[in-house]
């Protein structure tokens, strides 16, 4: 029984001991975990205390081993705290940086949807033409390569690139920079559709992606086809139209093509799937030009039923414009409310898509001809608009050496047309084009209207005029929205 007693007695006392040891451990640990806590980390399992159970037999020993390593430890807990408050500050930094970065990029955002929503409601206006200079007429380009009458022409959304369109079925693809020719898509003979690759018939129509991807090019054939924009490949053809193709417009934004047509229809396709979507009627007479931008609505002009319409794609309606007294030829939209035609009557009218008559009317905007008491106006064969600016530009067939292209200036609330100055140019102006920033004007000419050969002028040049646009110091140095 004593025997018994004293090995229990000593087992509690191992007991003690081992417990007294674990304890301790634990208070280290605990300590250990504050500090980390306090400096926002958790203590790593690779740094926790390995040391072994303490032997009370060697006590004293233990003591002067743990009384070093707690020595250790602490060197390694200033470190660790020093690195944790470095990390801790680099993280505040990296903090502020996003949010300053976050606070850039909400304020572009905030001015992009101010801008997205000013054009949506056709109130972002860049006033530029009190600063727009007349231009050098020695510095105006002249590309020749079309051996017909200019008819269409686009430039690509980097402004790097012109394409155009004319009688001889060809389409070029400019370089703006050298003037040098890119490409070539040449035109066939007629008869010759099932073995030639491209038009063989005169291309009255073109409009680019505002992407760039794809471009469009409809003919008196009937047929729209479309090219890859980049390597002028030609990719496939739209067929429904029962008469010539006269305008065609890209809704921006977007790969979905509107069409007009001499058959009096507007024809949506969806290009990016190689499909056609649905036709819409109105007009009494044929369609003579198309225009859209960013929401899905397109305006067109009727040629001789004298109206201006705007289709509202989704809900398969329609409003209807009235105002000028001849053939309307042109149309194109100065933003998503306003917009701008031109007729054989010789006059220009400025339209709001909230009335049904035109805001201003120019008559006789380019002049008139002929001997005195037999005066007719010069037809207006072209319109051409600076986005969301106070810049309109108008072109009519002339036969000297006087204005063929005229530049205008939108008066407060599109109320006013006033004439800023002339472009000497001798031919019919077919075509017209200001580029993306408004460094340029992009001017075909041809000894022939585009849509017809009632005369011709046998002294103008079938071309291609690049005519640069200058403004005033303090116009260059103006914000882009005009304020």
């Amino acid at each position: 029984m004593a025997a018994s007693g004293a090995k229990k007695k000593q087992q509690q006392q191992r007991a003690a001991a081992a417990g007294g040891a674990g304890h301790r451990r634990r208070k280290v640990r605990d300590a250990e975990e504050k500090s980390w806590q306090k400096a926002g980390l958790k203590l790593n399992e690779e740094i926790s205390s390995d040391s072994d159970t303490e032997s009370p037999t060697f006590g004293g020993k233990r003591k002067k081993d743990n009384e070093a390593e707690e020595e250790i430890e602490e060197t390694a807990q200033e470190k660790k705290l020093r690195l944790a408050k470095l990390y801790l500050e680099q993280l505040r930094q990296q903090e502020e940086e996003k949010a300053e970065e976050a606070a850039l990029e909400k304020d572009l955002v905030a001015g992009r949807l101010k801008e997205d929503v000013l054009e949506q409601k056709g109130k972002l206006q860049r006033l530029i033409a009190k600063d727009l200079q007349p231009p050098d007429t020695a510095a105006i380009r002249v590309l020749r390569g079309h051996q017909l009458p200019i008819t269409c022409l686009v430039i690509s959304p980097d402004d790097k690139c012109i394409f155009s369109a004319a009688k001889d079925c060809s389409i070029i693809k400019w370089d703006v920079e050298s003037g040098k020719k890119l490409h070539v898509i040449p035109g066939g003979k007629k008869g010759t559709e099932a073995q030639h690759i491209g038009h063989t018939a005169h291309i009255l129509s073109m409009a680019i992606s505002s992407d760039g991807k794809y471009l469009a090019t409809g003919d008196r054939n009937k047929l729209i086809m479309i090219w890859e924009a980049v390597t002028c490949k030609h990719l496939y053809k739209f067929t429904g139209h029962r008469d010539a193709v006269t305008g065609l417009s890209f809704q921006k934004g977007t790969h979905q093509l509107y069409s007009a047509s001499h058959d009096r229809s507007v024809k949506v396709w969806n290009v990016a799937e190689n499909a056609y979507v649905e036709t819409l009627f109105g007009h009494q007479d044929a369609i003579t030009g198309l225009d859209s931008l960013s929401r899905e609505c397109c305006v067109t002009s009727g040629g001789r039923d004298g109206t201006v319409r705007v289709w509202k794609i989704p809900e398969e309606s329609q409003l209807v414009f009235y105002g000028h007294q001849g053939s309307i030829d042109c149309i194109q939209l100065i933003n998503e409310e306003h917009m701008v035609s031109g007729a054989d009557d010789g006059s220009v009218a400025l339209w709001g898509l909230s009335k049904k008559k035109p805001l201003t009317t120019v008559r006789q905007a380019h002049g008139n001809h002929g001997t005195q008491g037999l005066e007719q106006p010069y037809w207006i064969s072209s319109v051409a608009t600076l986005l969301n600016s106070d810049i309109v530009a108008t072109g009519a067939s002339r036969c000297s050496h006087s204005a063929s292209v005229r530049l205008w200036k939108c008066g407060e609330g599109f109320r006013r047309l006033e004439p800023l100055f002339d472009i000497p140019l001798i031919g019919f102006v077919n075509s017209l084009k200001f580029s993306n920033a408004g460094d340029f004007l992009v001017v075909g000419i041809g000894q022939e209207h585009r849509l017809g050969r009632w005369w011709r002028i046998r002294e103008a040049k079938n071309s291609i005029c690049i005519v640069p646009l200058q403004r005033s110091a303090a116009g260059r140095a103006q914000p882009a929205d005009g304020s």
